[in-house]
C-alpha cells in the first residue's frame, strides 16, 4: 500500500508535495510505486475574489487537508508553514518540516519599492505586505490580489496592478527567476515564509517515524518560535505581524514587528537568547509590543 501524502492542487502545492515525496523515497529507499500524492480541493482556492481574513482566514487553506487526515485519506498533509493556523485542530499535530528556503520577497512590476511609480497600484491580499509597503510608501494603494503564482505574474503583465510582491521561496521552488529580491532589512517576513511543514494524525506513531529522518530541526526550531509569537500576540488573518528566527552559534536571533493596517504605525524589536529561552522571550517581546502600541493597533490582535 502506498504512502499517501495530500496537497492542495496549485503548482506551488505540489512541487512541495513532490519534494517531500522526493525527501520521502530518499531517506527509506522507495521507489515511486512507494508514494502517491492525492489532491485536495480547498475552499481558499475555489474563492479567489476576497481576502482569506473576510472568509475565514488560514483554515480555508488547510480545512480540507485536515479532514482528509483525520478520515484516513492521507497519510500526511503537506503545506505552506505562512499558511497554517497557529492554534492546530484537535487531533493533527505538525510533525516535521524541509529545510527552509530564501525568507525574502521577491517584487515584481519594479526594481525596488522606491522605484515605484506614485500612486503605483499594488496587488496583494497580505495585510503585513500592505503595511510594510504603506509604512515606506503612504502613496502606495494597495488592491486585493489572490491565485496562483501565474495569476499574479499575468496580472502586472497586463497591466491589471503596477507590481506585486511575492515570496522569493516560492518563485524558485516554481523555477521563476523574476523580480528585484527585497532584504529582510526593508521588510522582515512573515512568520514561517520559506518554510513546508508536515502534519499528521495526532498519534500516528508509524507516520511519525517515518518523518522523523526529513525533519529538518533548525527550521522546525525557529518556525516554532515565530509562530509562538503570532499565539503570545494573538494574531490573525487581519493582523499585520511580521517575525523572523535565525540560529547563530549556540544561540537564537529573533525579530517581530506589528503594524497598523495603513502603516501609520510600526511597533518592533528583537532579541538574542539562548534557544531554551526563545519561547518564554517571545512571549515578553509580543507583551512589550502591544504594550506600547496604539489602541488601534493593539486592537488588530486579540491577545
Amino acid at each position: 500500500m502506498s504512502f499517501k501524502i495530500g496537497t492542495r492542487g496549485s503548482p506551488l502545492a505540489l512541487a512541495q508535495a513532490h519534494m517531500t515525496a522526493d525527501a520521502l523515497k530518499a531517506a527509506h529507499g522507495w521507489g515511486d510505486a512507494d508514494v502517491e500524492i492525492i489532491i485536495i480541493h480547498t475552499t481558499g482556492d475555489k474563492v479567489q475574489d476576497r481576502a482569506l481574513a473576510e472568509i475565514g482566514g488560514k483554515a480555508l487553506w488547510t480545512k480540507e487537508l485536515d479532514a482528509a487526515l483525520m478520515d484516513g485519506r492521507i497519510d500526511i498533509g503537506v503545506h505552506s508553514m505562512k499558511d497554517v493556523e497557529t492554534l492546530l485542530k484537535d487531533g493533527i499535530c505538525l510533525a516535521a518540516m524541509l529545510p527552509r528556503a530564501d525568507v525574502r520577497e521577491r517584487l515584481i512590476g519594479a526594481a525596488s519599492i522606491a522605484a515605484l511609480p506614485q500612486g503605483a497600484r499594488i496587488g496583494t491580499s497580505s495585510p503585513r505586505r500592505a503595511a510594510q509597503l504603506k509604512a515606506k510608501r503612504p502613496d502606495l494603494v494597495t488592491e486585493i490580489l489572490r491565485g496562483n503564482v501565474a495569476r499574479r505574474l499575468a496580472q502586472v503583465e497586463a497591466g491589471v496592478i503596477d507590481a506585486t510582491l511575492l515570496a522569493a521561496a516560492g518563485l524558485d521552488r516554481l523555477g521563476q527567476d523574476v523580480g528585484a529580491l527585497i532584504e529582510i532589512d526593508e521588510m522582515l517576513p512573515a512568520s514561517a515564509q520559506g518554510a513546508v511543514g508536515i502534519t499528521v494524525r495526532d498519534g500516528d506513531e508509524a507516520t511519525l517515524a517515518r518523518l522523523e529522518p526529513i525533519n529538518h530541526l533548525p527550521t522546525f526550531q525557529c518556525v516554532t518560535i515565530e509562530r509562538a509569537f503570532l499565539a503570545a500576540l494573538g494574531g490573525t488573518c487581519h493582523s499585520p505581524v511580521a517575525a523572523l528566527a535565525r540560529l547563530e552559534g549556540e544561540g537564537v536571533t529573533f525579530r517581530g514587528q506589528i503594524l497598523a493596517e495603513d502603516g501609520s504605525e510600526m511597533q518592533e524589536g528583537g532579541f538574542n537568547a539562548a534557544l531554551h529561552e526563545a519561547h518564554e522571550r517571545v512571549a515578553a517581546l509580543a507583551a512589550e509590543l502591544l504594550g506600547r502600541s496604539s489602541p488601534a493597533v493593539r486592537g488588530l490582535f486579540t491577545a
